[in-house]
């Protein structure tokens, strides 16, 4: 059977099948590729240098740097050991924690905005803490990292969870046989094994905090020099009418895209673990 699914294209059907399945390919792709190139070509020099001039561009390009990489590494904390206890416990209510930990890749995203604006603005709880404990999200940088966090987080924490669960427990098994804590196990076992999927989940959750756009320009505005990421550059570029401006900055935000999502490919394809 094995033999019989790798062999080559043996008949005109299996002809035809192929190139009907590659014609959708190169459809989609090229459909891709026209619009980027589109995009090139109506930017001109002068946006080019506007870009690489402009104060508030080179603090937007920061702030979405160092706000991305730091909602990655808090979102890689709560993911390993949440995505852990999903795949390897049995508790009450874990289908429904399984349920909400995917509700905000499904959320709209200016619904996830909104939310946060209204707790933190709205309800005692969210009162209590930005004015008594005097940590203050709505429109403050800070919560930046936390609307990145929200829309995020789960990306990195549904990618852990299948890695672990690709992870035999066989191996954990024969670790705790031999001595090793449930800790130790953990540790020296199951992360290890399942460490590429879990960077892989860290790169799209990076991805996807640099890309934000919606929630943060409802909960943290768009002010220049404070508040302002590369997502929020583009909006305000576009509405002055700077479209060329706006352009540029989208096509860097895409070359950092592509290699993200070149990163997590490489790192995918290598998460199956031989031993």
């Amino acid at each position: 059977m094995s033999n019989a699914c790798n062999s080559p294209l043996r008949s005109w059907r299996d002809i035809v099948f192929a190139a009907a399945a590659l014609a959708f390919l190169i459809v989609f792709v090229a459909f891709v590729l026209l619009l980027i190139i589109a995009d090139a070509f109506y930017i001109d020099r002068k946006a080019v240098l506007t870009v690489i001039n402009s104060g508030f561009i080179r603090h937007a390009l920061w702030m979405s740097l160092w706000t991305s990489c730091l909602t990655t590494l808090i979102a890689v904390l709560f993911a390993v050991p949440i995505g852990y206890s999903l795949s390897r416990y049995r508790f009450p209510g874990r289908a429904l924690a399984d349920t909400i930990v995917d509700l905000p890749i499904v959320f709209p995203p200016l619904v996830a905005g909104l939310t946060l604006l209204v707790f933190f603005s709205q309800t005692d709880f969210g009162k209590w803490i930005q004015n008594d404990l005097g940590i203050e999200f709505v429109f403050r940088k800070k919560g930046i990292i936390l609307c990145q966090f929200l829309v995020s987080a789960s990306f990195a924490i549904r990618s852990a969870k299948i890695a672990f669960d690709e992870v035999d427990r066989r191996f954990e098994n024969v670790a705790l046989t031999l001595g090793c804590t449930r800790f130790r196990a953990f540790r020296r076992v199951s992360l290890p094994l399942a460490l590429n999927g879990v960077i892989a989940g860290a790169i799209l959750t990076w991805a996807r905090a640099f890309g934000l756009f919606g929630p943060l320009l409802i909960f943290v505005g768009s002010f220049r020099g404070r508040t302002e990421v590369l997502s929020t550059t583009v909006f305000l570029e576009q509405s002055v009418g700077n479209i060329e401006v706006a352009l540029a900055v989208a096509m860097l935000m895409i070359v950092v895209a592509v290699i993200a999502l070149t990163t997590i490919h490489l790192v995918g394809g290598r998460t199956q673990v031989k031993l």
